[in-house]
């Protein structure tokens, strides 16, 4: 089964979708840190990200593989674990300059529908429900007002000590929701057949329970599949 999860920046899509997975016992498939990886590749390689002709070669030679762990999913270019590699501020950088690119989106299209027949999973992203994977059994659409998003990142970025102001945080996710939706390739929107869940008023633990219990209605009780 291939559970879907979209909705705009700091509503807690990742959070939940690693939870209902582990819930589950089925992979969950970050959709960013695979963009993260190709950028990490192009910044090692010293290709210039606008140059969407070396760009398509590397995605082209790039293996990509990821693996799920202990602690999580484990991410690997060409053979090398990269996982650890993938949050530092050049990565991110390259990683939204790259992740409008067709060669790119190509690219992890072809190998996240490959995983996807390969295991459960739970994947989050953007337009993982409308494009990657548009006859998923389960959509969700995950939501919350702007004020109650900018107050979650907001705090974990204090959490992991990093200066932050709450004011340009807000403005920061605003001006996201509006460069993804409204790009030309895969913008953000709700699936047709999403189911939405508003989760302003509602805890993580609420969101995931709500979850699993839509999968259940639907299916029964999945069982944990090894991933």
């Amino acid at each position: 089964m291939v559970i879907t999860i979209d909705g705009p920046a700091a509503a807690g899509k990742s959070s939940a979708a690693k939870l209902l997975a582990h819930r589950l016992g089925y992979l969950y498939l970050d959709s960013g840190a695979l963009y993260r990886a190709i950028a990490w590749k192009v910044i090692r390689e010293g290709v210039d990200p606008t140059d969407r002709s070396r760009l398509g070669e590397l995605c082209r030679k790039i293996d990509l593989a990821v693996r799920q762990g202990e602690k999580g999913v484990r991410v690997f270019v060409d053979g090398a674990e990269v996982t650890a590699q993938l949050r530092s501020p050049e990565v991110t950088r390259v990683s939204s300059l790259i992740s409008a690119t067709r060669e790119v989106r190509d690219r992890l299209l072809m190998l996240q529908r490959e995983i996807g027949t390969q295991n459960g999973v739970v994947i989050e992203g953007r337009d993982t429900g409308t494009v990657v994977f548009p006859h998923a059994e389960v959509k969700f659409y995950l939501d919350a007002v702007l004020s109650t998003r900018g107050e979650r990142r907001f705090s974990e970025m204090q959490a992991k000590g990093i200066p932050v102001n709450y004011e340009a945080t807000v403005q920061e996710i605003e001006t996201r929701d509006q460069k993804d939706m409204t790009r030309p390739i895969a913008p953000l929107k709700k699936a047709s057949d999403a189911i939405v869940i508003d989760s302003t008023q509602m805890d993580l633990s609420q969101v995931v329970d709500q979850m699993f219990s839509v999968v259940q209605s639907l299916f029964g009780a999945p069982g944990r599949n090894p991933v």
